[in-house]
């Protein structure tokens, strides 16, 4: 099988032609601007076998990410497992906030609830190297992929394992950040989500219980002055603010993600309980 057969193959499957030529980069080991110079190129028979298992899994829905086990985000190529979320593109708005932040505070000390793959606090440790970066995940797949994340990255960050603000008893931050669950436990969109794990997704429920506990514990972890910054669904916003203007936060805003929807709600932190 030719390299361009494999492409038409893909196109017969289902499979988007971009992401077809990323499962290619993979299996054979070449950048995409070789593909597309070497559609007469043959397949050896093992990596035509390969390639057609790929592009049957992807063609099932599995994201492309876990089949080539990398995602790049906000410059960093990261390794994603289906034991962690596929880093999103409306997360990067979330980051830049905290680099707002961070501008006014090179040194603070900053937790990352749900870490996840590691993508957000590997980015603001990237970007802002002078500040102590913690972060935490109750799932211990996830925390070792987010530990080898900041391996290969030469990142200082220190992990701990537990739920939300439970590992950091006694402890109190200058920056809150967290990209939890936020989905409706009957949110239809969920059933073309089925290979990323569901507990990241969706806390079950009107989607809220995450982002509730979050905004009712930060106080006893942050000082005063201190931003608590959250993503959340598209619907959720004035929720997310109510609840923590309720819990005597100060300053509560929104931004929209890079499609114009409301995604990140931040407040400060007024120190009065």
């Amino acid at each position: 099988m030719r390299i361009g057969q494999a492409l038409q193959q893909a196109r017969a499957l289902g499979v988007a032609r971009l992401d077809a030529q990323g499962l290619l980069t993979h299996l054979l080991g070449r950048p995409r601007e070789w593909l597309l110079a070497h559609d007469e190129e043959v397949l050896t028979t093992p990596q035509a076998a390969e390639l057609h298992r790929l592009l049957a899994r992807r063609a099932a829905g599995v994201p492309l990410a876990y089949l080539v086990g990398e995602r790049e985000f906000h410059g960093l190529m990261l390794q994603v497992t289906p034991a962690v979320l596929v880093p999103r593109p409306e997360t990067e708005v979330l980051v830049e906030w905290a680099l707002e932040r961070l501008a006014e505070m090179p040194c603070a000390d900053v937790v990352d609830l749900g870490t996840g793959s590691g993508a957000i606090a590997m980015a603001l440790k990237q970007a802002g190297p002078a500040a102590a970066i913690a972060a935490s995940d109750r799932c211990a797949r996830a925390l070792a992929v987010a530990r080898g994340n900041a391996l290969t990255h030469g990142l200082d960050i220190e992990f701990a394992q537990g739920d939300w603000w439970a590992p950091w008893k006694g402890r109190r931050f200058d920056l809150a950040v967290a990209n939890p669950p936020y989905v409706a436990g009957d949110d239809p969109h969920l059933s073309a989500l089925v290979h990323e794990p569901r507990g990241a997704l969706t806390p079950e429920g009107d989607g809220l219980a995450a982002l509730r506990c979050i905004i009712d514990g930060a106080p006893e972890h942050l000082r005063p002055g201190a931003w608590v910054l959250l993503e959340h669904g598209h619907d959720q916003a004035e929720a997310v603010r109510t609840r923590l203007e309720q819990r005597g936060f100060t300053s509560a805003r929104t931004r929209p993600d890079l499609a114009g929807l409301p995604r990140c709600t931040g407040a400060a932190w007024s120190g009065a309980k």
